[in-house]
């Protein structure tokens, strides 16, 4: 239940004085306090997907060009600067990246009714006692603005989690950055339009800002653990070729076969708030994030997966049935992605290229029926420790059919002049070859034999 707004408005007025965009002189929201050796900048550069000075120098703007962006209204200057501090990439010296890493994925738990802003936001926050201080007051250990910069470089040091509050991992400030504001009556901003009395057309920068360093684990994203705990955790990131259902088991909870584990607030939701909440499936994972090449934003991901209610025992169900259906999935991918190499090379081990497409195709024809039995294993009691023998066999006839319709989709395009059907005809055969002998397949093969004998 959202409380009266004046209870929120009492809560937000005591961390008004920090959110303060244009303060001369003082603190301004995420911007440095104060920049001995500044360098003025368009204010363009504030946006992730601008292109960089070397890019224009080289003339190598051709999709995202130069100049379509030369003023910004405030309310959009600090979108774009809390989205640039929030996932700012690397590239260039003394530029750090963000708290998690450059470009990283954001995954929060979304309502499937009653998508009210004050709904979406309550669901994600934390209570007080996930964090290891209590809330202090506000200040610069939350939020890293108000204060003079840990600055980093040879003078200067590295922040690590024991040296700040845990709050200011939603207020990392990784850049230097200075916004110039100036009169701007009867000007309109480039972005949304608005034509207001303020504008922004550059800023100040200087290197070298906070170094974020040590085990950062930010709470609404999602990591990949070292199995030895020889490295320090990797958030993950958008990615080419988007999110799909093989990236499901480490998004919601955790995936046992690279390390992969949900962020903190969807294990809350997985665990505790989907049982407090009621039965169901009430609400559905929202993922997003740039896929960043260094300082190139290649595209903008954001994608939905579905949650389920789920007690202790069919969580554990229902994550072992799901790696067993995923594990198929991804042994099949790679099988077909090697044998239209295959049908297409003479030597196909010498040939590099890229065979990312053929794959993408195989995940998100399947991806459909994946959540149909998914659905199906969620509604199962937690007892009840096989599943049914058809959910196997379904799945492993779905399997089959994408490989074999993908790969003569693929192979078959090109004009028949061109074609080796002698090549091409062994490498189907060889592909229906090794989907018979591939491991995770006879585990579905099994499965399905066994149970249904037993049944």
């Amino acid at each position: 239940e959202m409380p009266e707004v004046s209870v929120l408005k009492e809560h937000f007025e005591r961390l008004a004085p920090a959110f303060i965009l244009d303060n001369l002189g003082g603190p301004a929201f995420m911007q440095d306090l104060k920049l001995e050796k500044a360098e003025k900048k368009p204010i363009s550069s504030l946006l992730i997907e601008a292109p960089g000075a070397k890019t224009m120098k080289d003339n190598l703007d051709f999709f995202i060009k130069r100049g379509t962006v030369s003023r910004l209204c405030p309310s959009c200057t600090a979108t774009a600067l809390f989205t640039l501090q929030s996932n700012a990439p690397s590239g260039g010296a003394g530029n750090r990246v963000g708290l998690r890493g450059g470009g990283p994925l954001t995954t929060l738990v979304r309502p499937i009714k009653g998508q009210f802003l004050w709904n979406t936001l309550w669901l994600n926050v934390l209570d007080e006692e996930a964090f290891t201080k209590s809330i202090p007051a506000p200040g610069p250990h939350v939020f890293p603005w108000l204060a003079s910069t840990r600055v980093s470089g040879k003078k200067g040091c590295d922040t690590r989690p024991e040296d700040v509050h845990p709050l200011q991992m939603f207020w990392g400030m990784p850049r230097r950055i200075r916004i110039c504001f100036e009169d701007g009556k009867n000007l309109r901003c480039d972005l949304c339009g608005e034509e207001g009395g303020v504008i922004a057309k550059e800023y100040e920068a200087q290197n070298y800002g906070v170094n974020y360093e040590g085990e950062w684990i930010h709470p609404l994203t999602p990591y990949r653990f070292d199995r030895k705990k020889q490295k320090p955790p990797l958030s993950l990131k958008g990615q080419q070729g988007g999110l799909g259902y093989r990236h499901w088991l480490g998004l919601v909870w955790v995936d046992p076969f690279n390390g992969d584990c949900a962020s903190q607030v969807v294990r809350e939701y997985m665990q505790n708030r989907a049982r407090d909440i009621g039965s169901g499936r009430l609400a559905r994972l929202w993922c997003f994030g740039y896929d960043m090449d260094n300082m190139k934003a290649r595209c903008w991901y954001d994608h939905t997966l579905p949650l389920f209610c789920l007690d202790s025992a069919q969580r554990e169900n229902v994550m072992a049935w799901g790696l067993e259906l995923i594990n198929a999935a991804r042994e099949t991918a790679d099988t077909l992605r090697q044998q239209v190499k295959s049908a297409w090379f003479r030597r196909p081990k010498d040939v590099k290229g890229d065979m990312s497409a053929v794959v993408l195709e195989f995940w998100q024809k399947s991806e459909t029926d994946f959540y149909q039995l998914l659905e199906q294993l969620a509604r199962l009691p937690g007892e009840q420790r096989q599943a049914p023998p058809e959910i196997y066999a379904g799945w492993k006839t779905k399997l089959w059919f994408f490989a074999l319709t993908i790969f003569d989709a693929w192979v078959l395009e090109a004009p028949a002049e061109d074609l080796d059907m002698k090549r091409i005809v062994a490498a189907r055969e060889e592909l229906k070859k090794k989907l018979a002998t591939s491991k995770a397949m006879k585990t579905l093969t099994a499965n399905a034999k066994s149970e249904g004998e037993t049944a």
